[in-house]
């Protein structure tokens, strides 16, 4: 039996990456789209239509929804009603399904599925002319998928899915919904992306005390190569003496004691409120 799939905001920046990967596989894609302008770069970039709401859903095994996590909520409970019981809803991010924004309906499915994006040492991330830094099209990712409700036996399809929306897969893993929300927002951004701009922050500081801004760049980019290969342990190697005084010495200047916290539940809880 054909796996049916009814893809909520295909014609958007990810739902068309999806519909892209969708395109061509195993499964059979009925697209919703409600703005013109999507509708309009489906049939440009990915060469396929839109059906209407009621006829996506009539018979869909799976319903994506690839839409923002503040419209989640309102469309799940607008859909909800009209899915037969045990159809698979897959939400791309942790946020809505942690928030409990999902229906309350148990003969429902819930599944998520996010991608890690390729490597920052994955060569084929920076292919000259087509570089594939955010993944799902020619460099490999891995992905972690989490089976929030629903019978153990339906994993294997969701994830299945998983490796076909986020093509090509490196690894996949098993998580759960309350791991992947410490894994974004809590490691992926505010952590990750909040320090990344720090450093943005930074470079333009030195910039500002005279380093022409090209020599600055090419000298933070550089040193985070090299700096993160060996913090990560993706070459063996160890910082001289001067650069691990240079580590004990900024940490307690740039970072509080207790920041560890911002991984506490109610801090999760917190920062996912803000975004759904």
């Amino acid at each position: 039996m054909t796996v049916k799939i009814a893809l909520f905001g295909a014609g958007g920046k990810m739902g068309v990456r999806l519909s892209q990967n969708l395109k061509g596989s195993a499964y059979q894609v009925s697209h919703i789209e409600p703005g013109e302008v999507g509708r309009k770069r489906l049939r440009e970039e990915v060469g396929v239509e839109c059906v209407p709401v009621e006829q996506a859903l009539a018979d869909a095994d799976v319903v994506i929804l690839a839409v923002p996590d503040t419209l989640i909520g309102k469309l799940s409970a607008e859909i909800a009603p009209k899915l037969k019981a045990g159809t698979m809803v897959m939400t791309l991010d942790a946020a809505a399904p942690f928030a409990g924004h999902l229906p309350n309906r148990p003969d429902l499915v819930y599944f998520v599925a996010h991608p890690c994006h390729p490597s920052i040492f994955n060569s084929k991330a920076h292919t000259e002319g087509s570089p594939d830094y955010f993944g799902g099209v020619s460099a490999p990712q891995s992905i972690v998928s989490a089976l929030m409700q629903g019978d153990e036996s339906t994993f294997a399809l969701g994830e299945a899915i998983a490796k076909t929306i986020y093509q090509p897969i490196e690894r996949s893993y098993r998580v759960t919904v309350e791991q992947m929300a410490l894994l974004e927002p809590g490691l992926s951004e505010t952590v990750c992306a909040t320090l990344l701009d720090v450093m943005r922050e930074a470079m333009d500081e030195v910039v500002a005390r005279g380093v022409p801004p090209e020599a600055a760049r090419d000298f933070l980019l550089g040193h985070m190569t090299i700096l993160s290969a060996v913090i990560f342990k993706q070459i063996p190697g160890q910082f001289s003496d001067a650069c691990n005084k240079a580590i004990v010495n900024g940490k307690p200047r740039l970072m509080r004691d207790d920041w560890k916290k911002i991984f506490d539940r109610a801090e999760i809880a917190e920062s996912i409120e803000r975004i759904t």
